[in-house]
């Protein structure tokens, strides 16, 4: 379970202070798919950014499973980081260097999970890519790099998938397809699902849609099942 609790992140520049979340109460309970939607500047990635304790907040609470993650160092959030979460970013970040096999297998390797390359093997069929697995990223196109993220961000059965903009850089087909794909993983592997989003279609394929507006949650519906 995700729990917040009156989450305030604050920022300070040019003598001026400015709200990016404003005291915000909201729980994810364990398995759920969540997708956040708002505007641009709504606090959305913000929210993602301190769930994942990449930043930091001026006040309130953060706890996963009972753990307040505000009160950890940074080896021991790189720690939960690497046991806890997997990510899939809008622009892929994936090593060049490695072929696509390589960069699932390396990021087990990196938290030891045994049977990588087995695993990493059987994830990429999973999401298509049985046949490019000894392809390099530059040789792969949009929709494929975001599929092997997809592997990569679930390879060591993370209890929480944190996505930003997943299908932001793709085309409407690609996009259709990156959505699906989570959704399946999602039901085959059970992990909590936290995906910001400004698309609505993207959105409609989580089971609750959260808006938020200048810092504030002003909505908060259940989608399908």
């Amino acid at each position: 379970m995700i729990e917040i609790i009156r989450l305030i992140k604050t920022l300070h520049g040019g003598g001026h202070k400015v709200e990016i979340l404003k005291s915000l109460d909201l729980t994810i309970p364990s398995g759920q798919f969540v997708a956040i939607t708002g505007h641009s500047g709504s606090g959305k990635t913000t929210l993602l950014s301190l769930i994942a304790g990449l930043d930091t907040p001026t006040s309130g609470t953060i706890k996963i499973d009972e753990q307040d993650i505000t009160k950890l160092n940074e080896d021991e959030l790189a720690l939960l980081r690497g046991k806890r979460f997997g990510f899939i970013f809008q622009n892929f970040h994936l090593i060049p260097t490695l072929t696509a096999v390589e960069n699932v297998v390396l990021s087990a390797e990196l938290n030891n999970t045994p049977g990588a390359t087995k695993k990493s093997e059987d994830l990429l069929g999973m999401v298509g890519l049985g046949d490019r697995m000894l392809h390099y990223p530059a040789q792969l196109s949009g929709g494929e790099q975001q599929r092997l993220s997809l592997a990569r961000a679930f390879i060591n059965e993370p209890d929480i998938i944190l996505a930003d903009e997943p299908t932001g850089n793709l085309d409407s087909k690609n996009s259709d397809r990156i959505i699906k794909l989570i959704r399946e993983l999602h039901r085959v592997k059970q992990a909590t699902i936290v995906l910001v989003t400004h698309e609505t279609q993207v959105a409609n394929q989580s089971q609750r849609i959260l808006t938020l507006e200048d810092g504030q949650l002003i909505a908060d519906r259940k989608n399908i099942e």
